[in-house]
């Protein structure tokens, strides 16, 4: 092959970042405003401050003791995304990584939209990719007035300066100045109209494995999440929600839970119930102490059974067209040999190691928040309509989130709404108020990702050449009856057929069709989203049809694969990296699978053994990922790391099922996540590349499941077609 991958380094050598030391008087601010598709920006004022309010839409402060504050947009969750920020910012800006810190940014949709959704927000694996050009200008042009300060001060010509780890150098003069001595000087002068970026071969910190700018505080304990916090008089709230979805409160006895000592009020909410006490335990057991009477009049009470009975049935009846290439129907009829099957999918939780959590303190005239928020647009807005306020009069501090899966960036705010919903039926008094959600309550709590079921079809000619292909998708909605409704189009909802309409093999009919059912479960987008279904079915299906034609199932993708060089390319590294066509020993089994997901391309394959009993044990995943310009190796091996443990999980062992409408689940001891001892050993190989970034905190996930799923088929001739692979 030609292109050379860039080897990423073992997840298990994470360095750490001193800290910065304390913040000067005079700081440089540089601000940017942001609007349209051209993404253009425009000169901004910079001021001289004293600890006052920064200028509009600033990405960089450089303080007189040399601090390189970067403010971050986006959420920090594990992802790696204030690293990513900083990097690209330090980058242009040709700071020392030792200087170099990280700031949330507040909630304020004019200064720091996510280009991507137009709203503040993080999401879809955006993070890197709507930042890129926009970080990079910040720091090519604080850099640059840094140096025309040099300039003035020293009466030479800029182009006679160069920098270097933070400080400025004349080398005729032989002199030089840190960057905290040219603040004073650089914040008088204009933000120029445009900055030189770097070329890509003089980067020093992009491509490299810099320590993470959050491990020192995550290490030593300093790091604040949201369940961390204590403010003076703050209160602790739990939720008593319906056992059914769409139920109501009826009627509740508080007696109970008013007598526990702790406890000081106990409120109805839309929600459910809330029991306020000084301390988590003083609440959980005030809750337990509540007898309720629900209205479940109107609430789900289908079994899981019972509705993928329903979806089995909805996939023989005609829906609407998603893609149409061709004939497929025509083409699968007239085929020398067909091929069929079938996949279920449960609902998933997204069970994030941090429960769902906000501390609110809500008066009259403000709402201030504090969560490791995700949609800080959608959750301002909501918060201040569930306040009686306007959104301008919400602030919202955003912690470190301990997960998130996409769980916490959700269109109704919901555990927002309910912090501030228990702040104000207590009185909106200015008193702290933490929500705290429990395992139990993350597990039963809804917004899960949706159950579908996958029907497809498939035909061969003589020659063995796939001909067509036919593919039935049931399941719910995401985006229907949300802000983002008007994403659906001739009733189909983009995120349910992503990776089956938009599948990359060159075949000559294809037929994608959508049938979208209605069920009282709330949902959400879950890790890679659509992905996370429909490459299995596209990749498990492709490896059955492969099978079918005789042909080795690498070989077979490949000759399908002509019209798309990038993901070509990492199915033909990840399967040099593995040893693909080297034989295995009896009951092991190798198996390949590939997806875009994102605008990134991951290539993975899976060796499993197989024992006499049939036990499955995953010993080695390779994996291959073309994200465009790597920003940070370490990072995008954790993020391929931790994708293929949480997918491994979810196929193994995960279901939310439901009995009678009734969560059966309830903490891990019963939703089973992959354990230590499971995880597999991992490599991973990064194509190099001078493309603008694209995401690595999802698509690692995709192809996992097929992955595996294959190489079971290939150690034991068994194929899964029922998720999660221990019911089968």
């Amino acid at each position: 092959m030609s292109t050379k991958p860039l080897v990423a380094a073992s997840s298990t050598r994470r360095a750490f970042l001193k800290g910065a030391g304390s913040a000067g008087a005079i700081a440089l601010t540089i601000g940017f405003e942001w609007g349209g598709t051209a993404r253009r920006a425009f000169a901004g004022s910079v001021t001289p401050i004293a600890g006052a309010a920064f200028v509009p839409n600033a990405f960089v402060r450089i303080d007189t003791d040399n601090r390189v504050t970067v403010i971050a947009k986006h959420v920090e969750m594990g992802q790696g995304a204030y690293t990513g920020i900083a990097t690209v910012v330090a980058e242009e800006l040709d700071a020392d990584w030792s200087q170099v810190r990280v700031e949330s940014a507040p909630a304020d949709v004019k200064r720091y939209a996510n280009l991507v959704f137009g709203m503040q927000g993080t999401g879809g694996s955006s993070a890197m990719a709507n930042s890129w050009n926009q970080l990079r200008e910040a720091g090519a042009k604080a850099r640059a007035m840094l140096l025309a300060a040099a300039a003035k001060e020293w009466k030479v010509p800029v182009t006679e300066l160069t920098v270097e780890r933070g400080t400025v150098f004349h080398a005729g003069k032989k002199r030089q100045a840190t960057f905290g001595a040219l603040v004073a000087t650089a914040a008088t002068l204009p933000v120029p109209e445009s900055a030189q970026l770097k070329d890509p071969k003089d980067f020093k910190l992009i491509g490299r494995q810099v320590p993470r700018v959050d491990a020192a505080a995550k290490s030593d304990g300093t790091a604040q999440f949201t369940i961390d916090v204590a403010l003076p008089g703050m209160l602790v709230a739990l939720l008593q929600r319906p056992p059914l979805f769409g139920a109501t409160v009826k009627s509740f006895d508080s007696a109970g839970a008013a007598a526990v000592p702790g406890v000081v009020k106990v409120v109805q909410v839309p929600g459910g119930v809330a029991v306020v006490a000084r301390s988590f335990w003083a609440a959980k057991q005030g809750r337990d102490a509540l007898k309720i009477d629900w209205d479940d009049s109107k609430a789900e009470k289908r079994s899981s059974a019972t509705l993928m009975a329903e979806y089995r049935h909805l996939a023989d009846q005609p829906a609407p067209s998603a893609r149409k290439d061709g004939d497929a129907v025509g083409a699968i009829k007239a085929a020398a040999r067909t091929v069929s099957a079938s996949y279920e999918f449960p609902y998933l939780a997204h069970a994030p190691m941090e429960p769902l959590d906000a501390v609110v303190k809500l008066n009259a005239d403000s709402c201030e928040i504090w969560a490791g928020d995700q949609f800080q647009t959608i959750d301002q807005a909501n918060a201040a309509r569930t306040a009686g306020l306007q959104p301008q009069q919400v602030s919202i501090h955003t912690l470190y989130a301990g997960g998130s899966f996409g769980r916490r960036a959700n269109v109704i705010s919901d555990y927002i709404v309910e912090a501030v919903s228990i702040a104000k039926a207590c009185g909106a008094d200015g008193t702290p108020i933490k929500l705290q959600w429990t395992r139990e309550d993350d597990i039963h709590g809804g917004l899960y990702r949706p159950m579908y079921f996958h029907k497809l079809e498939a035909g061969l000619n003589g020659k063995g050449e796939l001909t067509g292909w036919r593919h039935v998708v049931v399941g719910q909605s995401i985006m229907a009856d949300t802000a983002f409704a008007g994403m659906i189009k001739n009733g189909i909802d983009p995120t349910s057929v992503e990776g089956a309409s938009t599948i990359g093999y060159a075949i000559p009919n294809i037929d994608v069709e959508l049938s979208t059912t209605k069920t009282g479960v709330p949902v959400l987008w879950w890790r890679v989203v659509g992905s996370s279904h429909t490459i299995f079915a596209v990749e498990a299906f492709m490896d059955e049809v492969a099978h079918a034609a005789g042909q080795d199932t690498f070989a077979f993708r490949r000759k399908l694969l002509d019209g798309q060089p990038r993901m070509k390319a990492v199915l033909e590294l990840v399967a040099e990296k593995a040893g693909w066509g080297i034989p295995l020993p009896p009951g092991k089994g190798r198996g390949i699978a590939v997806a875009e997901a994102f605008n990134t391309f991951v290539g993975q394959v899976a060796e499993v053994s197989v024992d006499k009993n049939g036990q499955v044990k995953v010993d080695r995943v390779v994996c291959a990922v073309d994200c465009g310009t790597p920003i940070n190796p370490d990072i995008i091996a954790a993020q391929m790391e931790g994708g293929i443990g949480f997918g491994l999980g979810a196929i193994l062992y995960g279901e939310i099922t439901l009995k009678d409408g009734r969560v059966e689940q309830n903490n891990f001891n019963n939703y089973r996540v992959l354990r230590m001892n499971e995880m597999p050993k991992v490599e991973v190989h990064i194509v190099p590349s001078t493309a603008p970034p694209t995401g690595v905190g999802e698509p690692g996930v995709a192809p996992l499941g097929p992955a595996v799923a294959n190489a079971i088929f290939a150690a034991s001739g068994k194929r899964h077609y029922v998720m999660p692979f221990t019911k089968a």
